[in-house]
């Protein structure tokens, strides 16, 4: 039998789909046929001030890769965009991480020659506001679009004080202290993603439950006494070194008996799979110097030399790419 090469052209081709999705998304096309049910190419060019021509390429393309319906010349939103790509829609916001890395993907090349990150780490940490306001913003839209599933699988009754290191946005600890009324929780994070966060914080009425605390994570001493710490999607962009001292001073910031929750990307021992993690992998080393992703075994030693028990950690049910582990201090 001949190879087949159609899933090599298949794959040339796909950062199409991701370039039509960021575009549209951009351009506001999806909140405009939010507002207006649906509308001609025509139409749509004149509400954002767009080239006709052009504009009807892309909602073709939009169409084409499940985007948008088009019934005769009309063009309308598919029951996934309204959801979650119209403002409001939780993944509105949730896409702008991602199409801020899109650029450095082009220059992957030059990260296999040289080892460096092809752009600064800082860019979205507070070098660059729009930059890093947009990562907060994604970070907080993602949190939203997944937070019932990971929730559910939180157990925190009869837990009062809760720590979230490197929480960015703190939308699970405002989510949290919404579900457990008892429970307090401080956000520690960099001081220009602090102050993005404490808007939103107050955006949500929350403040009088979940404070900030800005610092950095590796130097910043983490107030004691917790009965929970959540490490939330910040791990993959720290060395093994100072993930096993992440998780030191973490088991020194719980009471006896206090629980961790690690939620982030991880493989399995070959660091192959899954796709997506493994990918994510290369897209964390292009903007951070440490960036990786670890294997859940991996994690397990590092959490057991801490001094952690109880170890659990599984994949989160799809579409989330996550896993999730939990342990407790003994005591």
């Amino acid at each position: 039998m001949q190879p087949d090469p159609t899933r090599i052209f298949a794959m040339a081709s796909i950062f199409q789909e991701s370039a039509v999705l960021f575009a549209a998304s951009d351009l506001g096309v999806f909140g405009s046929l939010a507002r207006f049910g649906e509308a001609t190419a025509e139409e749509l060019a004149n509400q954002l001030n767009l080239d006709c021509r052009a504009v009807g390429l892309l909602l073709n393309a939009c169409v084409a890769v499940g985007l948008l319906e088009k019934r005769e010349e009309q063009f309308r939103n598919t029951v996934e965009s309204a959801a979650f790509l119209a403002p409001g829609g939780d993944l509105a916001t949730g896409l702008l991480y991602m199409r801020d890395v899109y650029p450095a993907w082009g220059r992957l090349t030059n990260f296999a020659k040289t080892g460096k990150p092809v752009e600064s780490p800082a860019l979205h940490l507070g070098d660059d506001e729009a930059r890093t306001r947009n990562f907060v913003l994604s970070m907080h839209g993602k949190a939203l679009a997944t937070a019932p599933p990971i929730l559910a699988k939180l157990k925190l009754e009869g837990r009062r004080q809760l720590l979230d290191i490197g929480g960015g946005p703190g939308t699970f600890s405002v989510l949290l202290a919404r579900r457990y009324p008892e429970l307090c929780a401080t956000v520690l994070d960099l001081p220009p993603v602090v102050r993005i966060a404490e808007e939103l914080i107050i955006q949500q009425d929350a403040a009088d439950r979940v404070r900030t605390l800005a610092g950095d994570y590796h130097v910043t001493p983490f107030p004691g006494g917790n009965d929970v710490a959540l490490l939330f999607g910040m791990l993959h962009q720290e060395s093994a070194e100072k993930i096993q001292s992440i998780l030191a001073k973490t088991y020194a910031a719980l009471a006896p008996g206090g629980l961790v929750y690690v939620m982030d990307m991880m493989t399995d021992p070959t660091h192959t799979a899954p796709k997506f993690s493994a990918l994510f992998a290369v897209n964390m080393a292009l903007t951070a110097t440490s960036g990786w992703v670890f294997s859940s075994a991996e994690l397990t030693s590092w959490m057991e030399a801490a001094g952690f028990a109880e170890i659990s950690i599984n994949p989160l049910p799809p579409p989330i790419p996550h896993w999730l582990a939990g342990a407790r201090k003994p005591g």
